[in-house]
């Protein structure tokens, strides 16, 4: 399971001209689901992503997690994460998950950040989405568990 987490000041997803997600300050991750993943792996990807301490505390340094700032997180499927790219000029697929498998475990993730209190805003599994963002930094980390 890999998570691109980026500190922004906004985001937003749209679909079909539409703003399903939005935050202020917080987390915009994005979200792979791997063929071994598990319900246990997810759960500790949402544990990191939480604390993750990628905000500035009053000196300057990225001591504070999302919670800590009262931020917000939202969360977006996206499988092109899971892309082997160590060859050739395409990238291969093969190494994401299936849809359905992949969509069970990513809404078990964002209900495990729902249960430490985010309200958790989301895209839309496998849709055509436009993502906005304010990159705060830019501040850009990959996790992976």
């Amino acid at each position: 399971m890999i998570a691109l987490i980026q500190r922004v000041s906004w985001a937003s997803v749209t679909v079909n001209q539409k703003v399903i997600g939005e935050i202020d300050q917080g987390l915009l991750v994005f979200l792979a689901v791997q063929p071994d993943d598990t319900h246990a792996k997810a759960k500790r990807l949402s544990e990191r992503v939480a604390g993750y301490r990628v905000f500035n505390d009053e000196n300057g340094k990225m001591n504070l997690n999302v919670s800590q700032i009262n931020g917000e997180i939202l969360v977006v499927s996206q499988f092109t994460l899971a892309a082997d790219t160590n060859s050739g000029m395409r990238p291969s697929f093969t190494s994401a998950a299936k849809p359905e498998f992949s969509n069970d475990l990513y809404l078990y993730f964002c209900q495990q950040l729902r249960e430490r209190g985010f309200g958790v805003p989301t895209g839309e599994f496998a849709a055509d989405m436009k993502v906005q963002l304010l990159n705060d930094g830019p501040v850009t980390f990959t996790l992976s568990i």
